[in-house]
């Protein structure tokens, strides 16, 4: 395995690095000191830049006017966006794109990925299920419908909620994993303003927008139902592996906050970094960060290439989500801890970097329950 990224990649990386060189974490109100979302709305400049940058349509084929890369290079720029913590629904509205894109009707992705790699659409998906942690697509049912006035043209009706469906009061198309009569796990492509589609407003712990999405009765075409075997779950997967590059890039911007503060806040006439205790902390959470890292690269390689494993592209997925989920959660604790009080000062963005780290946590669940589903995997196909 070859962990070097290709120049396409790198190119990637960069150009996001100067589109985020100028988002100040603290350009909304702290979730600390406002009740409900800190704004009602994207960044939408933020949005436009990565729109005229060429990241909107970085993993679109050429002939949606997209650059033709792979998730690797999406989790790269993810990587650089939580450094800022970037208010864009970048992760979801790439990773809906690609799934249309790989698995959709062609028809439908031509109309539609032009104009997300444009800016002119956001997309956004439910994977969260009724309570935030269940199977989402238990969570909605979808079955054959009528066609309008009598028309032969196939629709599908759908019932169910989603819960924690991030920016969805934004977006212009919400993806909704439902279940079939059958069995069949399956994607709809369900517009914000459908007949049938109500948003009650939630709250993330990061102080962002969230909804619980409800869908009664709502039609859609047959061709906005994405029904190809797996499409479901290499979406899932998708942004899971996309949510751990978010962790990572946050990560390593508060181990490079702590390491500047420790080495300037002094006690006894010396810096604080260079007492054993502190430098022993600092030192576990960067082993933290670069097993973050290489779980991350190594499911990101897998879904990009589809290359065959000793277990499916879930066992990889779950690693990546234990060292996340955990680490992350370390990284900021020793952060808060090494800061002292400072690093719960309103005026310091620490805290916001807080609140980003246990809402990502949180999206990726308990490393206990990744465990037990990576010890189930390693049972059904035992190593040689």
């Amino acid at each position: 395995m070859d962990f070097t990224f290709t120049e396409e990649q790198q190119a990637a990386a960069e150009a996001a690095r100067a589109i985020f060189s100028g988002v100040e974490p603290d350009a909304v109100p702290s979730p600390a000191l406002v009740q409900g979302a800190v704004a009602q709305d994207i960044d939408r400049s933020l949005w436009a830049g990565l729109a005229a940058g060429d990241l909107l349509g970085l993993t679109l084929a050429p002939e949606h006017g997209g650059s033709g890369l792979d998730p690797v290079a999406l989790c790269l720029v993810l990587r650089e966006s939580a450094k800022v913590l970037a208010r864009v629904p970048l992760l979801e509205t790439c990773a809906v794109a690609m799934s249309l894109q790989q698995d959709g009707d062609p028809g439908l992705a031509a109309e539609l990925l032009p104009r997300v790699g444009r800016g002119e659409l956001v997309l956004t998906v439910g994977a969260n299920g009724r309570t935030g942690h269940g199977t989402a697509e238990l969570a909605v049912t979808a079955r054959p419908g009528d066609g309008e006035n009598g028309s032969d043209t196939p629709v599908w009706v759908l019932d169910g909620v989603q819960s924690g469906v991030p920016w969805a009061q934004c977006a212009d198309w919400i993806a909704v994993p439902a279940r079939t009569s059958d069995g069949r796990a399956v994607l709809a492509l369900v517009s914000r303003t459908a007949e049938g589609v109500t948003l009650a407003e939630q709250v993330s712990t990061s102080g962002e927008l969230l909804a619980e999405v409800r869908l009664d009765a709502v039609r859609v075409d047959d061709r906005a139902l994405i029904g190809a075997p797996g499409a479901w779950e290499w979406l899932r997967a998708l942004l899971t592996t996309g949510t751990c590059a978010l962790a990572l890039g946050l990560g390593e911007t508060v181990l490079a906050m702590t390491s500047e503060y420790t080495g300037k806040r002094e006690q006894f006439g010396f810096p604080v970094a260079t007492f054993q205790s502190v430098a022993v902390q600092a030192a576990d959470r960067y082993i933290d960060l670069r097993a973050m890292e290489v779980t991350l690269w190594q499911a990101a390689w897998r879904i990009s290439t589809g290359a065959a494993g000793p277990l499916p592209v879930e066992g990889d997925v779950a690693v990546a989500k234990i060292w996340a989920s955990e680490g992350v959660r370390r990284v900021v604790q020793t952060a808060q801890h090494l800061h002292g009080g400072f690093g719960a000062d309103t005026d310091y963005p620490l805290h916001r970097f807080h609140a980003w780290a246990k809402q990502i946590e949180l999206s990726l669940g308990p490393a206990a329950a990744h465990e037990e589903a990576l010890g189930d995997l390693l049972a059904a196909h035992p190593l040689d």
